[in-house]
């Protein structure tokens, strides 16, 4: 028997060709979804706000739904089933700090049917989709519910000293059970939101072994690559300006040094990337490119888009998120084409517990152990941090020496080096004027106290004042940070280059 209902987009469809999860049907889970966030979220209200405690974490409420009604529960057309609600207080507590008020969380929720995604994982998980975008909400094992839960006091602790990050934020933790079964669900940050067309999506971990999107993905209309796709994809990487690539970054750090504190490993970056030009050619405008034409307004919850999930300045993020962008990051490729980036920490809830440390050792005695994803969390970290810091995410340079530098930049010397040109009237340069620092990963040879052998093209920084700040990018992924005073500090630059990169200074001054 076939019985027709409702999706999450308002097209019917036959329950008999319905995803079903643990034999539950997808349209009887997400009425008990409903059902049961709008019981538990209604009796929250009755009990006042007070500090969150150390057994708060462990509270486990729980409410019988049967599908007559009760005094307490609405009838409705599901099986019996109870919903249970873990730490009610704690994530109360962690929408609040999320500016998450009870009745935008049970609108969200409850007044529109769900929207349900397609799975790009292997998990066999099943995504459900807040109609406004906000909340994403997820099935998980037994034992990643039984690992949050453990993970949560630690996690209260990381939140209240950095709301912004990169990790997920989560906003409930609940479980159905009927007829024998446990669906556990957890609630969540929506990373990636419809109303922006994802042109390309990645889930990166930072290894090679079997890290490229199988053939039945890439055949799905908008599928989910990973990181053998991005390499070969954006070899040059996504460009951001300095100051977005150094707050993205000391979040990326922040976020991997909690995630090894907690012994977790096996986590990606969800990456969506949003083409503007592409967009435009596509007669689609920025903010609304891909979405169902219901919603053109940034999210509400505070913290959740991904400029203002990394550190920096509120205010700068708060500028920069508006409908045009809906929070994406702006960044260019190395063809100059402008994008807006997406991104959030995904999968957290994977610990390095002995079958993982089992699952390592037999990858590693058919692979190269440092490529396959599974590994110890203290290397997994510096090999994903490693990874989005040099291959995925870099910075633009203030300026390059290439084919649309003026001229008096490009002009080289006889023994190679750059030469600033005539900058002035009397072909000199006087003490206010332009300093060009030529810098390049190459072995040197010095011959003299200040003169230096160049073996290659270099890069050109430009600055019209005497005194500035130059980052200097080395290959090892590091920054050295100079400050030139004027053209004596030569012998303080000098002293802080390591021996395999080469910088020079050409100043002449009145």
């Amino acid at each position: 028997m076939s019985t027709t209902t409702e999706n999450g987009m308002g097209r019917p469809w036959n329950m008999s060709r319905e995803k079903t999860y643990k034999k539950t049907t997808s349209s009887a889970l997400k009425g008990s979804i409903q059902l049961g966030i709008g019981y538990t979220v209604g009796n929250l209200t009755s009990k006042p706000d007070r500090d969150v405690l150390m057994q708060d974490f462990y509270v486990v409420e729980s409410v019988f739904l049967p599908s007559e009604g009760s005094n307490l529960t609405p009838a409705h057309h599901y099986p019996d089933f109870r919903f249970k609600t873990y730490a009610p207080l704690a994530f109360r507590y962690f929408r609040d700090l999320f500016g998450i008020k009870p009745d935008d969380y049970l609108y969200s929720m409850v007044n529109e049917p769900l929207i349900e995604l397609a799975n790009p994982g292997a998990s066999g998980s099943l995504f459900y989709l807040t109609s406004d975008d906000e909340f994403i909400i997820k099935t998980v094992q037994h034992k990643e519910a039984k690992f949050l839960q453990r993970l949560l006091p630690g996690y209260y602790m990381n939140l209240n000293q950095n709301p912004r990050t990169l990790l997920p934020k989560f906003y409930g933790l609940y479980c159905i059970q009927s007829g024998g079964i446990n669906i556990r669900l957890v609630v969540m940050n929506n990373v990636l939101p419809r109303s922006v067309k994802m042109h390309y999506k990645y889930d990166l971990k930072g290894s090679t072994y079997k890290r490229r999107a199988s053939r039945k993905e890439r055949e799905k209309a908008s599928p989910t690559y990973k990181d053998l796709d991005f390499q070969d994809m954006h070899e040059e990487g996504l460009y951001f300006d300095a100051e977005t690539y150094n707050n993205l970054t000391k979040t990326l750090q922040r976020d991997c040094r909690v995630l090894e504190s907690f012994k977790i490993m096996d986590y990606s970056l969800l990456l969506g990337v949003h083409v503007l030009d592409q967009s435009q050619r596509e007669g689609g405008e920025s903010g609304q490119a891909g979405g169902d034409g219901k919603r053109h307004v940034g999210q509400r919850v505070l913290y959740s888009t991904a400029m203002e999930s990394i550190q920096g300045d509120g205010r700068a993020a708060e500028a920069l998120t508006t409908d045009d962008t809906m929070g994406g990051i702006p960044a260019k490729t190395h063809k100059e084409d402008k994008l807006l980036i997406f991104l959030g920490i995904i999968d957290i809830l994977q610990s390095y517990r002995f079958i993982k440390k089992l699952e390592h050792s037999w990858k590693a005695l058919v692979y190269d152990g440092d490529s396959v994803s599974v590994h110890r969390p203290g290397f997994y970290a510096s090999r994903f941090l490693k990874f989005m810091t040099t291959c995925v995410f870099r910075k633009t340079q203030r300026k390059f020496a290439g084919p649309h530098a003026p001229k008096k930049q490009r002009q080289r010397g006889s023994n190679g080096t750059c030469k600033a040109g005539n900058l002035g009237p009397s072909g000199r340069m006087s003490l206010r004027s332009v300093f060009t620092v030529c810098y390049w990963p190459l072995k040197y040879d010095v011959a003299s106290s200040s003169t230096f052998t160049l073996e290659d093209s270099a890069i050109c920084l430009t600055s019209e004042q005497s005194t500035m700040d130059v980052d200097i990018d080395r290959d090892d992924g590091s920054v050295l940070d100079v400050y030139l005073v004027s053209a004596l500090s030569v012998c303080y630059l000098r002293s802080l280059c390591a021996d395999d990169h080469l910088v020079h200074i050409k100043s002449e001054l009145d």
